[in-house]
């Protein structure tokens, strides 16, 4: 009997303690949330005055060294801010019956209270500890941002001495679609270091390294420096050179294969500049014979910019190397989103913003999927179930083709989107595409450009396609060099053939 009582006592008590620690929970759960949506309105009005500052201050022409690291500055935590905010929406209008799963946000997750019921807990324990890491990256985030606008009025005063530059009014994406973004710290650097005078002794030319790899935007970012007006106003004979290598060229060779991108004899001044786009390593003879004949034949203050995929040309520089990477997934993500949603405003479509969010992770900062992603995505005309197809196919590519940590994706998103073309293309002649590989043409080449889109064979607007081989345009950039990236591929007609890339 006293066994019974006992075991009747326990289980009270159980119960109890149980519905106790329940409403602790929901208590504990409940402030959260309030203490986060303060913390997220906060974030958005800080965002709102950064972004005002951010597009001012690149209305000018800048030329403080110390300005322009406080802008980059002011940009990153923009864009940082801006990534948390979507983030955070993103979880919290996500239902347990929605496909859509931003695992790949794991370190920045938030659920809502009314699913911390369904789940164990393990899960509940986490999911509360997970809540909390978030809640102090928010604080965070709105302590930095509230700091740097405490600060902002003296920066405001001095950034009204720079001379505005001219620019009609833009919507931001038709901005962003039309100007090289997220370079502005580099393209800086490499204006000062070609501004920069030379010691009347030693005669060495300036050689300014810039490493990063393919597609990166190395070419795009030396375009837009020689295009300055200021760096034409210093040089009076601007040359760009593009190989493999240096290793057959002789000074006279050279000089021949150079293409002259600026000219001005009338201006008086001798200084040159001579831009050598590589794709791989320099032979050091190879190179030091180019250098001993250009030191000899070059006006005193002229330089070199030179570019390549490998990182051994750092070497080669008698200042510091520019070495481009990936844009970081705040500042991807802003680009992305901007690309994708084009003038339609985000928060009214929170499934798409979600896809497009776990698109943005996979992509990993690759400029031309970027934008050819965006516009197969924008042809759907924001349709859920097509990029809902497409986010699947995401999904199938990941888990059976993982990509390592930290390379770049180039490669691997060609067969991805070759693996989307496959699977979503709905026509009747549909067979397996065969991809064979990937170039790029200039505009100098504009007439050859081929007829036939990418987002056509997605969306299936070009009924009739080549029989064998043929090539398709990807993508063709809006901004200097201007160049054309076209996939060369075989349509091969069986239906009964599984389609993969």
């Amino acid at each position: 009997m006293e066994a019974l009582i006992s075991a009747v006592l326990g289980d009270i008590v159980s119960r109890a303690i149980s519905v106790v620690v329940k409403k602790c929970r929901e208590q504990t759960t409940a402030n959260e949330e309030t203490t986060i949506k303060d913390n997220l309105q906060r974030l958005h009005q800080l965002l709102l005055r950064i972004s005002a500052v951010v597009e001012e201050a690149e209305g000018r022409c800048i030329t403080n060294q110390g300005m322009i690291r406080q802008v980059s500055m002011m940009i990153k935590q923009m864009f940082r801010g801006y990534y948390l905010l979507d983030s955070f929406k993103c979880r919290n209008n996500k239902t347990d019956e929605e496909e859509v799963s931003l695992s790949s946000f794991a370190q920045s997750k938030f659920n809502p209270a009314k699913r911390f019921r369904r789940l164990s807990s393990n899960t509940q324990i986490e999911s509360m500890e997970i809540g909390r890491d978030n809640s102090k990256k928010l604080k965070q985030a709105v302590l930095v941002l509230e700091s740097m606008v405490a600060d902002m009025k003296e920066f405001a005063i001095f950034l009204m001495s720079y001379t505005r530059m001219y620019r009609q009014p833009y919507s931001s994406y038709l901005f962003l679609d039309k100007c090289m973004f997220g370079r502005q710290m580099e393209r800086e650097q490499a204006i000062s270091f070609l501004l920069q005078a030379e010691p009347l002794v030693g005669g060495n030319l300036g050689v300014l390294p810039i490493v990063g790899p393919r597609l990166i935007g190395k070419s795009t970012l030396v375009e837009h420096v020689y295009d300055d007006e200021r760096v034409r106003n210093h040089f009076s004979l601007i040359l760009r050179y593009r190989g493999n290598d240096l290793t057959h060229e002789t000074a006279t060779t050279f000089r021949d294969h150079c293409v002259i991108k600026h000219q001005n004899i009338a201006s008086g001044k001798e200084r040159s500049l001579v831009v050598i786009e590589l794709l791989g390593d320099v032979d050091e003879g190879a190179w030091n014979r180019l250098l001993h004949t250009s030191e000899r034949c070059m006006a005193h203050g002229s330089k070199i910019i030179i570019t390549s995929r490998s990182e051994n040309m750092v070497s080669v520089g008698t200042t510091q190397a520019i070495m481009l990477r990936c844009l970081s997934k705040e500042a991807y993500w802003y680009f992305f989103k901007m690309l994708v949603f084009g003038s339609t405003d985000p928060e009214e479509h929170p499934k798409l913003t979600s896809i497009a969010m776990e698109l943005a992770l996979v992509m990993r900062g690759s400029f031309v999927h970027a934008c050819v992603v965006a516009a197969v995505l924008r042809a759907a005309n924001l349709s859920a179930g097509f990029w809902s197809s497409v986010l699947r196919e995401v999904r199938k590519y990941t888990q059976n083709n993982t990509l390592v940590f930290g390379e770049y994706p180039e490669d691997h998103m060609s067969r991805f989107i070759w693996s989307i073309l496959g699977r979503l293309r709905s026509s009747e002649d549909r067979g397996l595409f065969l991809i064979h590989h990937s170039h790029q043409k200039g505009p100098a080449t504009h007439g050859e450009v081929p007829r036939i889109t990418l987002v056509d064979l997605i969306s299936g607007t070009w009924s009739t396609l080549p029989r064998g081989k043929f090539e398709v345009l990807r993508w063709r950039s809006l901004i200097p060099p201007y160049y054309n990236y076209v996939y060369s591929c075989e349509l091969v007609q069986n239906k009964n053939t599984r389609t993969e890339p």
